[in-house]
């Protein structure tokens, strides 16, 4: 079965044949398949119209930024989460003060802990806004899942966001008749008494970060990194992309771009937008497949320049 025009160039410009079983498929979330700006961007935006940032909260963020200088700046701004210290937990559903499921090392998903009655104030708090991702990324996904391939997102933002965005993309697939769970690995925070302490659990999801957590969930899976595929925007998501043996820059930035080139990596281009909360009942992903046969022409002659 043939997917998305895209799919079939990265084949083709790694000089891999495809296969079923022991090959997973990473994305990385913002940028990649959803549309910026980044879903904690869009968290710290909401939160600060709503007050429910403490004003020391941003001493506490400068005081770790000071702690994690020898990092570099990436460090600073994925693995800092101060000011987010004290804040109400939010669940998937981006809901607040509700049981929070955690996703472990090994990278499979916890049992939900016992929910909690949400208190007045979530319950008067609207729920946070899902961006819109990506027609070409569902259509992406989808192909891959009738590969059978395991669909992994790994990605830096909090691991509630991840997985609400990844619950909408489960939610779309399903309407249009494929069932698919997808792993979330994402940056975990600690929580004391329904509240977010700041504390980063673990490693901020980012970077490095990355290929170990792709390396570590090969090992569980007995995947074979070679015949993977790995999809990232940003020069951050390099090392899990070299890690795989299929990788391609989606919308990259200009130094993920130059990057990509050199290595002869496909560059995709993923333009049209959908609103997957609002989707109308009788589409069935046509759209989708229409706007990636349109970009077929663009991308192969990107792709060439690859070569």
């Amino acid at each position: 079965m043939k997917g998305p025009g895209e799919v079939q160039e990265v084949n083709e410009v790694n000089g891999v044949k495809d296969g079923s079983g022991g090959v997973a498929a990473f994305f990385d979330l913002d940028g990649t398949l959803l549309s910026l700006p980044s879903l904690e961007q869009r968290l710290f935006r909401t939160l600060r119209y709503r007050q429910e940032i403490h004003k020391k909260n941003y001493f506490f963020w400068l005081r770790e930024a000071i702690r994690l200088i020898p990092g570099g700046i990436s460090a600073i701004l994925q693995g800092n989460k101060m000011y987010l210290r004290g804040v109400q937990i939010i669940d998937e559903r981006g809901e607040g003060d509700s049981s929070v499921s955690s996703w472990h090392k090994e990278g499979h998903r916890a049992k939900r802990q016992a929910s909690v009655l949400p208190s007045k104030s979530a319950r008067r708090s609207p729920r946070l806004p899902v961006p819109t991702v990506f027609a070409q990324a569902v259509a992406t996904i989808a192909w891959h899942v009738k590969q059978r391939h395991e669909i992994v997102v790994i990605s830096g933002t909090l691991e509630p966001l991840a997985r609400r965005a990844v619950l909408a993309l489960e939610t779309e697939l399903a309407a249009r008749g494929i069932t698919v769970t997808i792993r979330v690995i994402a940056t975990r925070l600690e929580e004391k008494g329904g509240r977010w302490t700041g504390r980063v659990l673990g490693e901020a999801m980012f970077g490095e970060a990355k290929a170990r957590a792709a390396k570590q969930m090969a090992r569980e899976l007995r995947l074979d990194l070679q015949r993977c595929y790995a999809y990232g925007d940003s020069l951050n998501d390099r090392w899990l992309m070299e890690v795989t043996g299929r990788p391609a820059a989606v919308n990259p930035s200009n130094d993920l771009a130059g990057f990509a080139r050199k290595r002869g990596w496909p560059i995709l281009s993923w333009k049209e937008k959908e609103n997957i909360t609002t989707r109308r009942p009788d589409r069935v992903g046509t759209s989708a497949v229409k706007e990636g046969i349109a970009e077929k022409k663009e991308q192969q002659a990107a792709i060439a320049g690859c070569k």
